[in-house]
């Protein structure tokens, strides 16, 4: 992986620098929400769920994160996984603008921890956000942290997907969809996914494969909405490991 520049390891490293440009692409979230035309479904979904009294994982993946703020819309009290890196804390200043919170942590480093955080945040009748693929990927292939988290804390999975129909889809290992101004756009929400508590081996795999499933193509259907391609495609092309920064449980 290549070495970032010395002017990006400074921005990250400068307090000032970073709060600045995480208020920057708060403004951006919200000046591409209010440009595009959105069509939302699968709302009713997660305010169901809520009006039932319950929390739930909402999960989507790393490279469609961007306007996932705009799609929550502070239903509940979010709480998001974030790699505790300095360009994982760019991305959890950021979302602080849209009412979510972050706990800190992957599968690498803080791991232990930032479970027992989830499993309380949950228990309190919180929610909690993870990108399932982050932070290094392979990019739309989920982790199995996912639904250990689920399978522990008794609460279903929420698939959500965004799509634009003008965006540029960046070169990085997640193929991250950067939206852009002046087009439609859609929130896809997808049915809940209740994990077992019991699950073997075998079972566990078949969860893991279902919330990957169901995620793939939720994506690929946001897609079709703005008339692009399927995402699969993109997948193909993804580096299989990605920058210290991003979500895993």
């Amino acid at each position: 992986m290549r070495r970032p520049r010395r002017w990006a390891r400074h921005l990250l490293r400068s307090f000032r620098l970073r709060r600045v440009m995480c208020w920057v692409i708060h403004l951006y979230i919200r000046f591409v929400y209010r440009t595009n035309r959105w069509t939302v479904e699968g709302g009713d979904i997660p305010r169901r769920l809520r009006d039932e009294g319950g929390s739930f994982i909402l999960a989507f993946w790393h490279g469609r994160l961007l306007m996932i703020p705009m799609a929550w819309q502070r239903l509940a009290p979010m709480n998001m996984l974030i790699s505790g890196h300095r360009d994982g804390r760019i991305i959890a200043d950021a979302v602080t603008y849209f009412g979510v919170h972050s706990i800190a942590g992957s599968t690498r480093r803080g791991g232990s921890t930032a479970l027992r955080a989830m499993l309380k945040c949950l228990a309190a009748g919180e929610c909690v956000g993870i990108t399932p693929d982050g932070p290094r990927g392979p990019a739309m292939v989920a982790s199995d942290g996912i639904v250990n988290l689920a399978r522990l804390a008794g609460v279903p999975i929420l698939p959500v997907a965004f799509a634009t129909s003008r965006r540029r889809v960046l070169r990085s290992w997640d193929r991250f969809h950067l939206a852009l101004p002046f087009g439609r756009g859609v929130f896809l929400w997808g049915e809940p996914i209740a994990v077992a508590r019991d699950l073997d081996p075998a079972g566990f795999e078949q969860a893991r494969l279902l919330v990957e499933r169901r995620m793939n193509e939720l994506a690929s259907e946001a897609d079709g909405r703005v008339n692009h391609a399927s995402s699969l495609a993109l997948r193909s092309t993804a580096a299989p490991t990605g920058p210290a920064g991003g979500y895993r449980p």
